[in-house]
């Protein structure tokens, strides 16, 4: 038996990592039209967890394809019980379900403008009396107000000229203080 180099040991196993790959490929394709799935390179590289190119590449592509190809002819699982369900039938439910939208759609657009009109009469219906008592009830309420600050200026007055003269006469306790002080020490 002789001696491997390095690069071919290299060689062999990207060549078993390749055959596994390619594999994964294969098995992934299968159990993607055995439940039904829908078939694409992307999606096929994806649930296999290898690289686009791999499925793209010569052997590989051939059978993507033909799954693809086979779809579009055919059937394709649609049902969880494993009922087959036609391109022309999925087309027919497409459409049913778009035409659903469309008529959802409509109902919301009607009720959202009933709901506007109705709050647009409800906001008519308000009479301007309860406004205008407000709108009087708030002016006499001001007024009283400023009353009471017109009463409190004075005594805002006076309570200045009190502290003007409390500040002199804490000025003129300490300078008697002072001069007490000296006095004794003197």
């Amino acid at each position: 038996m002789s001696a491997r180099t390095p690069a071919e040991v290299l060689a062999a196993s990207r060549r078993r990592t390749s055959v596994t790959k390619r594999q994964q490929v294969f098995d992934t394709l299968q159990h993607m039209l055995d439940e039904g799935e829908q078939i694409t390179f992307r999606e096929v590289a994806r649930q296999a967890r290898v690289s686009t190119w791999l499925v793209y590449a010569d052997g590989v592509r051939e059978h993507v394809q033909a799954a693809i190809e086979r779809q579009d002819a055919g059937s394709v699982r649609g049902r969880p019980n494993g009922e087959l369900a036609s391109t022309a039938s999925l087309k027919a439910d497409l459409a049913m379900a778009h035409e659903e939208i469309r008529t959802l759609r409509d109902k919301c657009e009607r009720l959202q403008s009933g709901t506007r009109r109705n709050l647009g009469q409800q906001l008519d219906q308000i009479t301007q009396r309860p406004l205008a008592e407000r709108i009087t009830e708030l002016t006499d309420a001001n007024r009283k107000l400023e009353a009471e600050v017109a009463e409190l200026r004075p005594l805002r007055q006076k309570a200045r000229a009190l502290e003007a003269d409390l500040a002199a006469a804490r000025t003129s306790l300490r300078q008697m203080i002072r001069d007490t002080n000296q006095v004794d020490k003197a």
